[in-house]
């Protein structure tokens, strides 16, 4: 049933009604938009409209169009409340005018603190500006005041999700799917917060349960196949990006998660699909910068390494133009990182942090073969492989105590404050925060977040038997194979060869630094020699974890754990030395990148300070 012409109020209503029953929002807010133009002061339109664009917020969620959703949202307050300054602050916000709607918000909120509707738009500016602890908070003030609020419920699930407040996210979630248990924004947010667990299999049950309610949603059928990814289930995930490109030709994502597979090829007529999108001249930013990383690997495939490159240099300088780096913060934190972290520093520190040898760290760059390790050691009966966890660097942020951007961290010199006690609890704090991610009875887990490299002192003086394992490959092929990456978050520095041959340059100072202070503590681990002698190396890095020698850590790529990185489809094939050289097809174009690198490039792969 579509929108029709309104005669009878009644009927018009009656009508919009079962578009909204028949999930047909927008053509319900289109109802409803014409009845008010006809009687434009009958409250019963405007609840409909409110209702309509509310169901218009929850199908864009399910979608994963979060701009949309929060866009409809905002309208959805706007038409719920007839207070004339939350309504005009609900169309600053639809129409993405964030600091006007901010000023709106806090004057009512001073006359009006328990206006629930407002504490909620205002949660909304929050996260909009990436204060998600004030958002949180606000969010936890909202449902103490209406417990029943259930979209409230949502939004604080989305921000503690964002947070990586796993555990409290799924509690909260689960209390808004017992209020509205087909609600597909839910179901979608649930299977993402299972997802990020560990819970694979519950993530892939609840995708395959929202598609078929929707079965027309790319971007659902796109988070399916990254399901089924990590699962190791190559050819339905390849089944799901293809029905996802079905539907939506446009959507570059889907076409980048096929080239992410890394084992996947391109068929002539998907290469020729992407020269096609990418002559648009309507294409998104977002989806240009996708599908330019993807022709790129489908032209190496093809061996057309400068065409590759072309496509590669203009996804890269597309995605760059949306994002804050700051490259002087990063050698700036390795600066004050030397100057605190000296021998005797480390010394009157003895015996602080939590004597557990749980944790195993492995760090560096990404592509360096993090991967792959992390593979061989989740293959020994003694060790459980999880994925990269975000809690160190969380944890360093929060002692840093920075707020906002303008404002300077106190991060890492605050740790001379610190006693032997607050070590410890740190310790356990890190281990208490990993706890969920630890599905067997192993003794010990991985946690394979690269860039914890830079808290490497912070993770010696809170678990000092912990093991750190340091993955390092040759710095072009390093450096090039991150920049040809696309990363769904985080690993800005990747978007120039300036910036990531600097960023390795300061991360391979750090690492010579703790070699020097704290002698024989960091292992590494160079790729080209696990590629070499793949049986010395393994026999050596099971030796410095204090494991003993099992056979399945030589039959890595038989192991079929769930894993959740770009390299999740190499790791399951055993090694093989083509990756080693390959950056040398694209040297004649990589001027920029060995400049950045300086001395790193020269001495490699010798470890003392450059």
């Amino acid at each position: 049933m579509n929108a029709g012409p309104v005669g009878s109020l009644d009927v018009a209503l009656l009508q919009g009604q079962r578009l909204l029953e028949q999930r047909q929002p927008a053509a319900a807010i289109e109802q409803a938009g014409e009845i008010l133009r006809i009687f434009p002061d009958q409250p019963q339109a405007r609840h409909l409209l409110a209702a309509a664009w509310r169901a218009l917020g929850d199908e864009l969620t399910a979608t994963g169009d979060q701009k949309g959703a929060d866009q409809a949202y905002a309208q959805h307050v706007r038409f719920s409340t007839s207070d004339p300054r939350l309504m005009q602050a609900a169309m600053h916000l639809g129409e993405g005018r964030i600091a006007p709607a901010e000023a709106l918000l806090r004057e009512h909120l001073k006359q009006y603190p328990t206006d629930v509707a407002a504490i909620r738009m205002f949660a909304e500016v929050a996260t909009r500006l990436g204060r998600y602890g004030d958002a949180e908070n606000l969010l936890a003030r909202c449902l103490e005041l209406a417990p029943s609020f259930v979209h409230a419920r949502h939004n604080y699930a989305v921000v503690l999700h964002r947070q990586n407040k796993s555990e409290q996210a799924l509690a909260q979630i689960d209390r808004a799917l017992q209020v509205e248990p087909r609600n597909p924004g839910f179901r979608n947010l649930k299977a993402a917060i299972l997802s990020r667990m560990g819970e694979n299999d519950a993530s892939m049950r609840m995708y395959a349960s929202v598609l078929e309610d929707y079965p027309h949603q790319p971007k659902v059928w796109m988070s399916y196949g990254h399901a089924l990814k990590t699962a190791g289930r190559q050819q339905e995930s390849i089944d799901a990006y293809r029905r996802s490109i079905q539907l939506a030709p446009h959507l570059g994502e889907s076409y980048w998660s096929l080239a992410n597979l890394k084992t996947f090829r391109f068929l002539p007529q998907e290469v020729a699909a992407m020269r096609a999108q990418l002559a648009r001249a309507d294409l998104a930013d977002e989806d240009r910068f996708h599908f330019d990383f993807a022709l790129g690997k489908a032209l190496e495939d093809e061996r057309s390494f400068e065409q590759s490159f072309v496509h590669y240099e203009r996804g890269n300088t597309l995605r760059r133009r949306g994002i804050d780096y700051d490259a002087e913060g990063t050698s700036e934190h390795v600066r004050r990182s030397k100057a605190l972290f000296s021998r005797a520093f480390f010394e009157d520190r003895a015996g602080a942090g939590c004597g557990a040898p749980d944790p195993i760290f492995i760090v560096g760059l990404p592509r360096a073969g993090s991967t792959l390790i992390e593979q061989i050691l989740a293959s020994h009966s003694r060790v459980e492989g999880t994925s990269e966890l975000p809690d160190i660097i969380a944890m360093a942020r929060a002692l840093g105590g920075k707020k906002t951007r303008k404002e300077v961290s106190v991060y890492p010199e605050v740790l001379a404050t610190l006693d032997t006690k607050e070590f410890h609890v740190l310790g356990e704090q890190y281990l208490a925060r990993a706890r969920i991610h630890r599905k067997t009875g192993a003794p010990f887990f991985i946690d394979k977040m690269p860039n914890n490299f830079a808290h490497a002192g912070l993770i010696h003086l809170m678990l000092p038997n912990a093991k750190i394992i340091d993955a390092r490959r040759h710095p072009l092929g390093c450096c090039f194979s991150a920049y040809k990456q696309h990363f769904a978050r985080g690993q800005n520095y990747t978007y120039t060869l300036q910036d990531v041959g600097r960023y390795y340059r300061d991360y391979v100072e750090l690492m010579a630094h703790f070699d020097e202070v704290l002698p024989g503590r960091i292992h590494r681990v160079f790729y080209e020699k696990m590629v070499d002698d793949t049986p010395g190396e393994v026999r050596r890095l099971l030796a410095y974890c204090n494991v003993p020698f099992e056979e399945a850590c030589l039959r890595f790529h038989e192991n079929e754990r769930a894993v959740r990185t770009a390299s999740s489809e190499q790791v399951r094939t055993p090694i093989y030395r083509e990756g080693v050289d390959h950056w040398r097809h694209y040297e004649p174009w990589l001027g920029p990148l060995k400049e950045a690198l300086g001395p790193a490039l020269d001495t490699y792969p010798r470890t003392t300070q450059c």
